[in-house]
Order: C-alpha cells, then sequence, then structure tokens
C-alpha cells in the first residue's frame, strides 16, 4: 500500500519527459506489484524480475538479514530500466529515487530500501560489471551534484565515503549474473540503495555489531568464507564493496565527486561513452 504522503517533502526535480517516461517505481499489493505514481499494475516483466528478485532475498540460505526483513514486510520500492548507465535508465532513476528518499521515513519498519534492476547489461563479467555500475552512479551523481549528505565524504578513497542522492547517503549493493559471490548472483543487473541511517540507527542503540556478525555468519555457511573486501565500518572506503567484484590492493575507485565548484575531481579509468541526445536528460 501506498504511505500516507508527508507534507513536508520536497518537489521532486525531476520532472522532464525522459524522467517521466522512464521512471518505474512500483510498490508490492499482495503477489503483485503496482506503480507508485498511479496504482496500475506493472508490466509483465517488471513483475517477473521483482519476483525473481524476491525468491533470491527471500531464500532460507540468502545472508543479508536487512534485506530479508524489508522485503518479507514489503518496505522497499522495485524499478525496472533500460541498459544500466544509459540517459533514459538514469533520468527515470533519478526521479524515482528521489521519490524514494523522500518517503523512506513514513514507510515503517526498522529497514527500507530501494531496488534497481535494469534489462541490460547480461552476460558481463566482474570487471564489466564494476565499470558499468560506476558509470551508472556517476551519471546520477552528475544529476545531483547539488545534495550532498554532509555525514557521509563525497571522496570515494576516504573512510568515511558513501554515495549520496538527493542528500541522503545510501550504501550501494551491485548484483548481476556472474558475481564470485552467491548472494549477488542476479540473472539481471540490479543496485540496491540502502540509506545510511538505518546503519546509524542501530550503532546508535548498540546492535549494529550484533547484525553484522549475524549477516557475516551466514556468508560463511552459503559461500565458505566471507568476501575479502569486507573491513570495519570507518576502516576503508565502502566505495570496494559495492560491486561485490574482490578488489586488488592497489585498486582505485573510477568515480569521482563534483567538488564545490561543480567540478568533478581527477578520474580514474575509462568512462562508457556519452549516448544522450543534446538536451536530453532528467529534467
Amino acid at each position: 500500500m501506498r504511505a500516507a504522503r508527508n507534507t513536508g517533502r520536497r518537489e521532486n526535480p525531476f520532472s522532464g519527459r525522459l524522467a517521466l517516461t522512464n521512471g518505474s517505481s512500483a510498490v508490492p499489493v499482495g503477489k503483485k506489484v503496482v506503480r507508485v505514481s498511479n496504482g496500475a499494475p506493472a508490466g509483465p516483466l517488471q513483475q517477473l524480475v521483482h519476483d525473481s528478485f524476491r525468491a533470491l532475498v527471500l531464500n532460507p540460505a540468502f545472508s543479508c538479514v536487512g534485506a530479508r526483513s524489508a522485503v518479507r514486510r514489503g518496505n522497499y520500492r522495485f524499478g525496472l530500466y533500460a541498459r544500466m548507465g544509459s540517459a533514459a535508465a538514469t533520468a527515470g532513476l533519478a526521479r524515482d529515487l528521489f521519490d524514494f528518499a523522500e518517503e523512506q521515513a513514513d514507510l515503517g519498519g526498522e529497514f527500507s530500501t530501494f531496488v534497481a534492476s535494469f534489462e541490460e547489461p547480461t552476460g558481463v563479467g566482474e570487471e564489466e560489471f564494476e565499470g558499468v555500475l560506476w558509470e551508472q552512479l556517476r551519471r546520477l551523481h552528475e544529476e545531483d551534484r547539488r545534495h550532498h549528505d554532509p555525514a557521509a565524504s563525497p571522496d570515494p578513497e576516504d573512510a568515511d565515503f558513501a554515495f549520496s542522492f538527493a542528500g541522503r547517503a545510501f550504501f550501494v549493493v551491485g548484483l548481476h549474473g556472474a558475481s564470485s559471490r552467491f548472494a549477488r548472483r542476479f540473472a539481471w543487473p540490479t543496485l540496491v540503495f540502502n540509506a545510511h541511517s538505518q546503519f546509524d540507527r542501530l550503532r546508535e542503540e548498540g546492535r549494529y555489531a550484533r547484525f553484522q556478525e549475524a549477516i557475516r555468519r551466514r556468508e560463511r555457511e552459503l559461500q565458505g568464507a566471507l568476501n575479502p573486501n569486507l573491513a570495519e565500518f570507518g576502516t576503508i572506503s565502502e566505495a570496494r564493496q559495492y560491486s561485490g567484484r574482490p578488489a586488488e590492493p592497489e585498486w582505485r575507485c573510477p568515480f569521482r565527486a563534483s567538488d564545490a565548484n561543480g567540478q568533478d575531481g581527477p578520474e580514474v579509468g575509462p568512462r562508457v561513452p556519452e549516448d544522450r541526445e543534446e538536451g536530453e536528460w532528467t529534467r
């Protein structure tokens, strides 16, 4: 069911034609998913991908207890977009993720999350997926440079880094069909946006260590070993964990947030070629 509207919400700035056409945020209602914008049933492909994702997360062997809680209680939004990193996908996702950031406080429950799946690319390896993941995040950032969460660092080399959008810090979890991590192996490329505020609350209440250990214990049972990228919070940048690929010690994040003057910092690694038409973007 749709949450009650909070009158203090900001107006969504992503209201251009491309954003409106490609927004697809949906909410579970019984066994169906319906569009948040108008209550219409989601298309058959979005329903299929949603049901597949839900089945993965609710499998008893799935390791992330926070995700299981959010999905089991229906405290999530699910969108299906075109090719990850494309203009159309970025436009729709920007609009939907902004709305989610505004309504998250009204969703209730201890955990809530936004799940963005994409029709393409499929059949790619871990390094290629990692590149596309960061290209998608870069393009989202370009659309929302001004609204960084002051509680997180914008520098992906900083131990306090988190990806920000709509003024909220998110821990991003990437899933795809060739992931070496079983819990992240999913047929459609997917990004899961988990608000940092949820983890901050657990730390304040003294429950984060127990939450973390429950996930790690289940991950050992499923995979046999922990992801080598894992580290204690605040010791190394969480950017190394987003794609799920075991990162080399010398790995550097290809993403650079803009500085105070709106200029991107120095870039590391290749960028996906631009594919948008002149003047056609999210607004």
